[in-house]
């Protein structure tokens, strides 16, 4: 079969011909209806030989969707062609995490060398993939799989960072979106559809403060020096309720740091690297900080439920497998608006 691979340390990826994998007991085949794109994939490709955790060669791919090709010694509870999507954040199903279905938090997956599809594991940018485990996969029940690939991270991410700040955005309280591309284009309607507050969107793109505004932002202002006063006049200097990072480097740090209100909260959730300082004077009162990772398999299954329903939709530009490696250039040069999907047997 076909399969997109990082097989060189700063090469770029390319497309191979590797063998056709088979199931053992408890493992499901899937044949690979769509795979996402993901800055995450390009940050991993981004680290120095020293700093590379995962064997090469590693085939891409953490978001995927596809049917039920076969099913390995006592598999049960699925059936040959049915369309699932795939769980990433693996673990190892027996710690106290796990037991809450918090897989994205497993407490034993260093320790063990469990690591999710894409991200240390063959991925689902080939047109067969192995899930090692049934748990892993949710029906799709209807859903397209080409908008419904990039819900299973460019939806679970911002969904379950969103879940935890619930509480603050009532009626009257702001959000703000920083960051609009792939998964924040999604929490800004995840954020419609789930709070009455008003969702403020910041980016350095026209083009993406355009697509803002089309899923739903109330307001978009450009992510420049001027965006916190401009966040503070539209709150009448209050600030905003929560804060959505989803660049996270030190200039969108610096932003979300100046328009947090009192008590407020700020999602550090783009892994640009850099670090917000906490301490007293620093922020104002009382103000939480945290770096959330993918979500729980039952929240995956709540963001497909509201995809369903119509409150989330993703925008997509597809690509064949033979095109993957060109789609990874784009989304490099910020070219991709909203996410890029692979269809590895299209």
């Amino acid at each position: 079969m076909k399969a997109l691979q990082y097989r060189t340390i700063g090469a770029a990826p390319e497309v191979v011909t590797v063998p056709d994998p088979e199931p053992g007991p408890g493992q499901v085949l899937l044949k690979v209806t769509a795979a996402g794109v993901c800055h995450s994939d390009i940050a991993v490709m981004s680290w120095p030989a020293e700093n590379f955790p995962y064997p090469l060669p590693l085939t891409l791919g953490h978001e995927g969707v596809g049917t039920v090709a076969a099913l390995g010694a006592g598999v049960t509870g699925l059936s040959e062609g049915e369309a699932v999507a795939v769980y990433g954040p693996q673990g190892c199903g027996r710690c106290a995490k796990c037991a809450e279905g918090k897989e994205n938090y497993c407490l034993r997956a260093d320790e063990l060398g469990i690591r999710p599809p894409g991200l240390g594991a063959p991925g689902s940018m080939a047109e067969y993939m192995l899930v090692d485990d049934a748990r892993h996969l949710v029906p799709l029940d209807g859903l397209d799989p080409v908008a419904a690939v990039p819900l299973t991270d460019a939806g679970l991410t911002p969904y379950h960072a969103i879940k935890r700040a619930l509480p603050r955005l009532v009626a009257g309280s702001t959000a703000v979106v920083i960051g609009t591309g792939g998964l924040g284009h999604v929490a800004i309607q995840l954020l419609r559809a789930l709070t009455p507050a008003r969702v403020v969107a910041l980016d350095v793109s026209e083009d993406k403060l355009r697509l803002a505004r089309e899923v739903g932002a109330h307001e978009a202002v450009l992510s420049d020096a001027r965006a916190a006063g401009a966040v503070r006049e539209l709150t009448g200097g209050v600030g905003a309720e929560a804060v959505f990072d989803f660049v996270g480097v030190e200039p969108t740090l610096a932003t979300a740091a100046a328009v947090a209100a009192v008590e407020g909260e700020i999602a550090i959730v783009g892994i640009g690297g850099a670090t917000l300082p906490v301490g007293f004077g620093s922020l104002p009162f009382e103000v939480s900080v945290y770096s959330p990772y993918w979500g729980s398999r039952s929240e995956l299954a709540e963001v497909l439920a509201l995809a369903r329903s119509g409150a989330v939709s993703v925008h997509t530009e597809t690509f064949s497998l033979d095109e993957a490696p060109r789609a990874y250039e784009l989304l490099h040069e910020g070219k991709i608006n909203g996410r890029a999907v692979i269809l590895p047997n299209g």
